[in-house]
């Protein structure tokens, strides 16, 4: 089958390689049909391999060339034996996690996405969604419903971060929010945190063009300019009290962006670090203990989000389509995706690969 290979930075390779295996106990192969290039798959294909394996992984024994792609979605194809809850010609949204399901301190307390042998289909497992078909766990597959798109089922992994970071901060109806950063992440907060009730919200970013993309999206957010805006004080300025805002979300891993979270969130607030940072970062840390914030990171997603988030897409309360702004085949991945997401311009959004 075809299928786009990470070998090493700046190599990524369309191939045919053996079709998946016929699944056994307690696994599903599917027809892939949409997949997402995600900020991860970026990262490990202009600087990797990061998260992707050069030696066996621990648990899965996955290790390079790797078929990229973890936020996808397609119809089940085959099962094996004692899967149960899905069946042939489902259509479903994969959950890409994989991990211990026991005998591991956290996976015994039903937090796997902490769990330290984590793994993930399309980074370090025998398969991936930038391929023609993928070989899967049970517990890895979510059943659609009938009246959600099947590029959808791929916005679901994605979308599923920006919810749990809202979670993590607590947002609520009646609040103030913002966000840094306006690729997908920060744009699906944005509209996760509208589905949570937030009534003024705020988003910042160094890209003008990213800016105006979410205006298009949610015309009601203020944007901001690090460049020209003092975050912070136009946050105070708009804000009940000139306090400033009462929940931050980074969501770019960049220390200005952090501080500016710092700045602009009220006493007592909370910030959330969504985005991964490269490095350690600066922070005032007198400001943290004078205004009695609240910083926890936020990784990943509980796995057992999926049939929420579904709902929460399904019924328009997250219109995660709208962040799309490109599809492509695979043969066009690498020209039309990952270097188009990889211009500086950032003219594109989430670009999704048409499989079917």
């Amino acid at each position: 089958m075809k299928a786009l290979r990470f070998h090493a930075a700046k190599d990524l390779r369309i191939e045919q390689i053996d079709a998946v295996p016929t699944p056994g106990p307690g696994q599903v192969a599917i027809r892939n049909r949409f997949v997402g290039i995600c900020g991860t798959d970026l990262h490990e294909y202009a600087y990797g391999p990061i998260f992707i394996p050069s030696a066996p992984h621990p648990f899965t024994k996955a290790k390079l060339p790797q078929v990229l792609g973890h936020e996808f979605g397609g119809v089940v194809t085959a099962v094996g034996t004692g899967v149960a809850h899905v069946r042939v010609g489902d259509r479903v949204s994969v959950q890409p996690l994989i991990m211990p399901r026991a005998g591991d301190y956290f996976a015994d307390r039903g937090l796997f996405h902490l769990s330290e042998n984590l793994a993930l289909a399309g980074l370090s497992w025998i398969s991936g969604g930038m391929a023609e078909a993928a070989l899967l766990n049970d517990y890895n597959v979510v059943k659609i419903p009938d009246a959600m798109r099947d590029e959808e089922a791929a916005l679901v992994e994605p979308t599923a971060v920006a919810v749990y970071a809202c979670d993590r901060g607590q947002v609520s109806a009646g609040q103030s929010v913002l966000i840094t950063g306006a690729g997908p992440i920060g744009i699906l907060t944005l509209l996760a945190a509208k589905a949570f009730g937030a009534t003024k919200l705020f988003l910042s970013d160094l890209n003008d063009t990213r800016l105006e993309l979410a205006r298009n999206i949610l015309p009601e957010v203020i944007t901001l300019n690090p460049k020209r805006d003092d975050i912070g004080a136009v946050i105070r300025a708009q804000t009940e009290g000139g306090v400033g805002c009462d929940v931050a979300l980074e969501c770019v891993g960049n220390e200005k962006a952090l501080q500016s979270c710092l700045d602009a969130v009220r006493k007592q607030g909370t910030i959330v670090q969504v985005g991964l940072h490269p490095g350690n970062s600066g922070i005032n840390w007198h400001n943290v203990t004078f205004k009695d914030v609240d910083i926890r990171g936020s990784w990943a997603y509980p796995t057992h989000l999926w049939p929420r988030v579904i709902d929460l897409i399904a019924s328009g309360a997250i219109p995660a389509m709208k962040v799309v702004t490109k599809k492509i085949r695979l043969d066009d991945a690498v020209a039309q995706g990952f270097d188009a997401l990889l211009d500086p311009a950032g003219t594109q959004l989430k670009i999704l690969i048409d499989l079917g």
